[in-house]
């Protein structure tokens, strides 16, 4: 039966401590690779990019300019054209990945061009931020602003959907997605609804004082 030396057992269990302690030190020493942060644009014609070449959506603009701010981003563009906010409702589950981590809401614009009852569109939007914040995905809501031409009853219970919802859920707002956009017709497609290219610019330079400081905290936070 063969004995160990003292000798030897310990110059082993030195060298395999300053093995160990090497291989802390060299993992504390490399940079830690971050992972992409995932948005995801719930919307309609507005967020699909209606009559917009490939590019050019808000979607696409809106990953190109935080990426050349340096962040490591991705947005998935999950608008559909016609869409109001029952039907976002309906396909969140399969629109919004369990990976995701912001979405940004835009929905009901076809709400108040239907005619819907605006406590109906909240309600929608209510269920669809709930289920987000369930599922531990940040939510930033993009607001909508009734045409003046439904009356001022109308108006003011539609306009109101979106604050309310902002302050009960404790989520970033845009008063208005289409803010500086709307009614300028240099901006507009043809139809006078829908942005065009350089609308899009002036929309997504518009969001990105809301949405870049939750992509770099997030980071931060990691």
């Amino acid at each position: 039966m063969a004995f160990k030396q003292p000798g030897s057992l310990f110059a082993f269990k030195f060298a395999s401590s300053v093995f160990a302690g090497l291989m802390l030190v060299l993992a504390a020493a490399l940079p830690v690779r971050a992972e992409t942060f995932r948005i995801v644009g719930l919307g309609d014609s507005l967020m699909a990019g209606y009559q917009l070449g490939p590019g050019e959506g808000f979607p696409e603009r809106l990953e190109a300019a935080l990426r050349q701010r340096g962040h490591d981003v991705s947005v998935v563009n999950a608008g559909v054209s016609g869409d109001t906010s029952s039907g976002g409702l309906s396909r969140l589950d399969w629109s919004v990945p369990d990976e995701t981590d912001l979405v940004i809401v835009e929905l009901g614009a076809n709400d108040m061009l239907r005619g819907i009852a605006p406590e109906s569109t909240e309600q929608n939007l209510d269920a669809i931020i709930s289920g987000l914040k369930e599922r531990g995905i940040g939510v930033v809501l993009a607001g909508m602003l009734a045409a003046p031409n439904l009356g001022e009853a109308y108006r003011q219970a539609f306009d109101g959907i979106y604050p309310r919802l902002a302050e009960r859920h404790d989520v970033p707002l845009i008063p208005f997605f289409l803010d500086g956009v709307a009614a300028n017709r240099g901006l507009l497609l043809e139809d006078g609804m829908h942005p065009n290219p350089e609308g899009v610019e002036i929309m997504v330079e518009r969001i990105l004082p809301v949405l870049e400081p939750l992509v770099a905290g997030e980071k931060q936070g990691a």
